[in-house]
């Protein structure tokens, strides 16, 4: 256990690095763009495939389909909700990477290690030490200075103001529905065996949500240009580190925790910068950038590091179980 643990946390820091140079690259480059709904549709639909060809290892693929999905069609509506919020957090994303800069972008999506480690304390009734929230705040600071730009911010046109808003405005409700969906998402895997059946499950919702997105927001260009305009080899990469990410934070999820994989996103972060410096040339580290990177890795180690046995900052007023519970939907 301890190994997948800190294997999948691995795994996930480099998905996540190569999913955000890629993604911002595929929006910024000259030519014609894609449509960010058709790309998270079949970002969904690549996680159906490959989860069907692992469990068809062991089991037939219309087995699958009748005891995990038609059997056991009450499930979806379970997974429901995370599959809507997962859908509309993916198209945020996009409009953010469009609208705002990469510096703005990652500093300020890691509101999402507050809004998960908040809804963790409500909806899983963790308790965290006084240490573990000190290293949040730690970390916060830390990912606001390794993105903190050099020269102040500039003072743009009214045009690029509101494109500015608009990226802001879609990344933080991108925090708030990622937070809820990913706890949400962990109570479900931490109380059903299998990882891979839940993401069929939550992958199948989640095609129909992002189709419907899909006609409801694009139908006109689609009808123009087709469903795959804009598209190259670049976008079919960024689709498919997003489809493995999906499965990667499932991973985490189900052999360590939700709080550990926002640390493993703002290490990516770091990561990121570096390369954009020393390969897209993009970025310039200062002083502030290698004090932020410092601190990261700093509160990443607090918060790893098994604590003693103190009284613990909870947020809520509930008697403590005896045992451990195993929490049912």
């Amino acid at each position: 256990m301890f190994e997948l643990k800190y294997l999948s946390l691995v795994v996930l820091v480099a998905q996540n690095t190569a999913l955000v140079l890629t993604m911002r690259y595929s929006r910024t480059t000259e030519g014609p763009q894609y449509l960010p709904s058709t790309a998270v549709t079949l970002a969904e639909i690549v996680k159906i495939v490959v989860c069907f060809a692992i469990l068809s290892y062991n089991t037939g693929v219309l087995t699958i389909i009748q005891n995990e999905i038609i059997y056991k069609f009450y499930e979806l509506f379970k997974v429901g909700v995370p599959a809507i919020l997962y859908t509309i957090q993916n198209n945020l994303l996009y409009v953010a990477l469009s609208h705002l800069d990469a510096a703005t972008y990652q500093v300020t999506y890691q509101l999402k290690i507050l809004t998960t480690a908040l809804f963790s304390v409500l909806m899983l009734k963790k308790s965290l030490s006084r240490v573990q929230w000190g290293s949040l705040v730690i970390l916060m600071v830390a990912v606001a200075l390794v993105q903190m730009p050099a020269h102040g911010f500039n003072q743009g046109d009214a045009l690029v103001g509101f494109s500015s808003m608009i990226g802001l405005a879609a990344i933080l409700v991108a925090c708030l529905t990622s937070g809820f969906a990913g706890v949400y998402t962990e109570l479900l895997l931490k109380s059903d065996n299998s990882i891979w059946v839940k993401n069929i499950q939550l992958a199948l919702v989640s095609t129909f949500v992002a189709l419907f997105g899909v006609f409801v927001t694009d139908w006109s260009a689609i009808r123009e240009k087709g469903f795959f305009q804009g598209y190259s080899a670049l976008v079919w990469i960024v689709i498919l580190f997003q489809a493995l990410g999906g499965l990667v934070v499932s991973m985490v999820m189900k052999y360590a925790d939700n709080i550990l994989k926002g640390f493993a996103t703002s290490i990516s972060i770091v990561l990121s910068s570096v390369v954009s410096y020393l390969v897209l040339n993009d970025f310039t580290p200062t002083l502030l950038f290698l004090l932020g990177a410092t601190l990261v890795m700093v509160s990443t180690l607090l918060y790893s590091k098994p604590q003693a046995q103190v009284p613990q900052l909870i947020l809520y007023n509930q008697p403590q179980p005896s045992a451990p519970q195993r929490y049912m939907i």
